[in-house]
């Protein structure tokens, strides 16, 4: 397949950060990977190995020859997107029809979601201790508009109130979420506890375009950040240096969580390693004093039809190449010092690169960067594949970037000097 197939690939069998750490789980145990558990011991580990806390996951590549204090090079991203979630008591009825009440999750934006066939996934908590991923593809709920007819004005501009206008239609005959999910999953009644499900779309990614040029698909923010990592992890070979993943869950909502970027996760999981290495604290805080993280997050294409939001000097292009994201009020980690050194080796190896600035009368985004810059004292830089429709229930970026991302994300890995 090509690049833009397999992320495609690894986007639809990953509709919840929960599925998108056991697609990832699935191409490392492919590769020779060892699973550990966190309440394990990991002396005997392994140089290639992986932990999975909820969400989130965090694997790691050693070279055949290591030392006590040797430097990580890290691949920070997020297994989470925007979307509707489901609440714990769901059921409502109005009009003669049954609803699912959603909750809203990070910045969505709520337009996007209506008109669209919605499955349900995630996972849940059964009697006795079990948790089940779920994963219903086929479409259980819609969103629908409200016709035009019944409101003229709305192409001058659609106001939602998501308390009020995204809850989805999922029956006529009867609620019973409960009910309906016991069902689907094969438990027996009364065995669900509680649950984390989320709606997603359907309709499967797909290459599109007049030559085929472009990937339309959901949750490209951040599952394409995810995807190449991993394939960076299994495929680069560094002497010089531990290679590291860590896919952080809670990334829209703020990261402060038990597995999120501003949790101890990746620090005592570094830590960890050192130890299992024969070091202590004092090699610990040399490793990291000489270690880098790339955070890898999806970056703003200039958008055709809006290109007065984005800074004139710094328009970026679709199948360009990835971005290098800069903001000199710390929204994004980038610096002088942790950037040029990788920005030589992607030029060494034929990796193009673009800049992305915001306009100083609009504020950006931010990602895990400048958290992990924070908690752990590395030099850290923010690059991302560019996109159009960040946030949107559907998103797009070019074909041709798929590969150029993964392969940038090989070569900060390869290069153990970078």
């Amino acid at each position: 397949m090509s690049a833009a197939e397999e992320l495609i690939e690894f986007i639809d069998a990953s509709p919840s950060p929960f599925h998108a750490c056991a697609t990832a789980a699935a191409r490392l145990d492919a590769a020779g990977f060892r699973r550990v558990e966190e309440s394990a011991e990991w002396s005997d580990a392994g140089p290639r190995a992986y932990a999975v806390r909820d969400g989130s996951l965090v694997a790691w590549s050693a070279p055949e020859r290591v030392g006590r204090s040797m430097p990580f090079r890290i691949i920070g991203a997020h297994t989470d997107s925007p979307n509707l979630r489901i609440k714990p008591q769901p059921d409502l009825s109005r009009a003669g029809a049954h609803l699912l009440a959603v909750e809203v999750y990070g910045g969505v934006l709520f337009n996007t979601w209506l008109d669209r066939d919605l499955g349900l996934s995630g996972r849940v908590a059964l009697r006795g201790g079990e948790i089940r991923l779920v994963k219903i593809d086929r479409a259980v709920a819609r969103i629908p508009q409200l016709a035009i007819h019944l409101d003229r004005d709305v192409n001058n501009g659609l106001s939602l109130n998501p308390q009020q206008h995204l809850v989805p239609l999922w029956s006529l005959d009867q609620g019973d979420f409960h009910g309906f999910l016991t069902h689907e999953i094969g438990a027996a009644e009364g065995d669900v506890v509680f649950w984390d499900l989320m709606l997603h779309d359907t309709n499967p990614g797909a290459v599109i375009g007049r030559d085929l040029e472009f990937i339309s698909a959901p949750r490209l923010d951040n599952l394409c950040s995810c995807w190449a990592a991993i394939d960076a992890l299994t495929e680069a070979v560094s002497s010089g240096a531990i290679n590291v993943v860590a896919l952080f869950d809670h990334e829209e909502i703020g990261s402060s969580s038990n597995r999120g970027a501003s949790s101890p996760l990746l620090e005592s999981t570094l830590e960890r390693i050192t130890l299992g290495l024969g070091g202590g604290r004092e090699e610990w805080r040399r490793a990291l004093a000489g270690s880098v993280c790339l955070s890898a997050d999806m970056a703003h294409a200039t958008h055709p039809n809006y290109s007065e939001r984005h800074e004139p000097n710094h328009w970026i292009a679709l199948n360009r190449g990835p971005v290098v994201k800069t903001n000199v009020s710390e929204r994004y980690a980038t610096d002088a010092a942790s950037v040029s050194q990788f920005m030589e080796a992607c030029a060494g190896g034929g990796v193009p690169l673009q800049h992305f600035v915001s306009r100083n009368d609009m504020p950006c985004g931010s990602t895990i960067g400048p958290i992990t810059a924070a908690r752990l004292g590395i030099r850290t830089f923010d690059l991302g594949a560019p996109q159009l429709a960040m946030h949107s229930a559907r998103e797009l970026m070019g074909a041709a970037d798929a590969d150029l991302y993964r392969r940038a994300l090989t070569t900060f890995f390869a290069n153990s000097t970078t």
